[in-house]
C-alpha cells in the first residue's frame, strides 16, 4: 500500500496579518483530515480561517508539544502507514524551525513517508532578508540564557562569531526590552543590531542601527514577537 504524505503547514504569524495564502495552500488543507497541532484550539482556528466551510467535525486532531511523549512519535503518524495523508500545523511559522516537529518528521524519513512542506511566513527569514546584514552566512542561536553571567557570556560569544556570519536569535515577548538593554550594554559600540518585529502584521517595524545609534532611541517591544540580528566589525 502507498504510504501518506506528511505535509508541513505553516501559520500566521499573528493576528492584522498582510500575508495571503493562496489557493493552493487552502485547497490542500480541505483535502487533508488528520492534523497535528502545538495546540488544538488554535490549530482549528486557523483551519476555520483559511477554509471557512470545512467541518470542523472531519477534523482527527492529534497533539505535539512539550508535553508529548517521544517515544509515541510514531503512533502520531499512523494513518500516514494506511495511505491517509496527513499535516503538521504549527501554532505561528513554520513548523520545525523554533518550533515542534523535526523528530517527527525524522521519523518519516525513516519510514520512507514523503515530506512535503508547504510555503509559508517565516520571522527568522523575514528578518534575515530585511536587515541588510549577512545573507550568505548566517547562524540562529534561538534563545539566549536569560540570567547573567550566562546571558553576558553568550553574547559576548555571539558577537565574536558575527564578524563574518550574521547571529539571529529571539526572546520570550515580554523580555524583548530587557535583551535591548542586554545587547546595548554588552556590544561594542559599532556592531550592527536589527530589531525586526511584528513581521507580516500591519505593525510591523525593521530597523537596523549600530549599538552607539540605538543608545539614542525611545523603543518599546514589550510583548511585541521580535527577532534579533547582530554583525560585529572587528
Amino acid at each position: 500500500m502507498k504510504k501518506g504524505v506528511f505535509y508541513l503547514i505553516p501559520n500566521y504569524l499573528g493576528e492584522n496579518t498582510l500575508f495571503k495564502f493562496d489557493n493552493s495552500f487552502k485547497n490542500k488543507i480541505n483535502e487533508i483530515n488528520n492534523f497535528i497541532f502545538e495546540n488544538e484550539k488554535k490549530g482549528r482556528a486557523f483551519i476555520k480561517k483559511i477554509c471557512p466551510l470545512k467541518k470542523q467535525s472531519l477534523i482527527e486532531a492529534s497533539l505535539l508539544n512539550k508535553f508529548t511523549d517521544r517515544r509515541n512519535l510514531k503512533k502520531l503518524i499512523e494513518p500516514c502507514f494506511s495511505g491517509i495523508d496527513m499535516a503538521l500545523i504549527s501554532d505561528s511559522g513554520c513548523p520545525c524551525i523554533a518550533d515542534p516537529g523535526a523528530d517527527l518528521v525524522m521519523f518519516c524519513h525513516q519510514y520512507n513517508i514523503e515530506v512535503k512542506p508547504l510555503v509559508g511566513p517565516s520571522s527568522i527569514l523575514l528578518a534575515l532578508m530585511a536587515s541588510g546584514l549577512n545573507g550568505q552566512n548566517f547562524e540562529f542561536n534561538g534563545y539566549l540564557p536569560i540570567k547573567n553571567p550566562e546571558k553576558k557570556n553568550s553574547i559576548k560569544a555571539i558577537e565574536k562569531k558575527s564578524i563574518n556570519t550574521t547571529q539571529i536569535f529571539m526572546e520570550t515577548p515580554y523580555r524583548n526590552n530587557q535583551m535591548i538593554k542586554d545587547l546595548i550594554i554588552n556590544l561594542k559600540k559599532d556592531t550592527i543590531l536589527c530589531v525586526a518585529t511584528n513581521l507580516s502584521l500591519k505593525t510591523e517595524f525593521i530597523n537596523t542601527e549600530t549599538v552607539q545609534n540605538w543608545k539614542k532611541k525611545n523603543y518599546d517591544f514589550n510583548k511585541k514577537p521580535s527577532i534579533f540580528l547582530i554583525q560585529s566589525k572587528s
